[in-house]
């Protein structure tokens, strides 16, 4: 899982505790790639192109998370952590291919003497 880390993060509060998140991929097959960012993280273009931009109220204050998963699912995701507190699931912009997101290339075999 590749996750996009953001300076504010560590002064940001986390919403979503580590037991969530690592349960999100099997309970909703969902992946939460910048939680808690402002607008500006969240519209980034280097994110996978079927990322979907969540707002959100909690407490009072609206929070962005760009996430990944069928609309439905990530529908279904936030709307048993927030209920009613959503307010739009939008494309992100991101322009990365799903499949490539988080791929790292084989190292180069190294060749033998013979």
């Amino acid at each position: 899982m590749t996750t996009i880390t953001t300076n504010k993060e560590s002064e940001s509060k986390h919403l979503w505790t580590i037991e969530e998140k690592n349960n999100l991929k099997v309970k909703y097959g969902c992946e939460i790639v910048v939680e808690n960012g402002s607008y500006k993280e969240v519209t980034i273009t280097n994110a996978p192109s079927d990322a979907y931009i969540i707002k959100y109220m909690h407490e009072d204050k609206v929070h962005f998370d760009l996430t990944r998963g069928s609309k439905i699912k990530v529908f279904d995701m936030y709307w048993d952590k927030f209920k009613s507190g959503i307010q739009s699931i939008n494309y992100g912009s991101g322009t990365i291919k799903p499949n490539l997101w988080g791929y790292q290339s084989p190292k180069p075999k190294k060749k033998r003497k013979g």
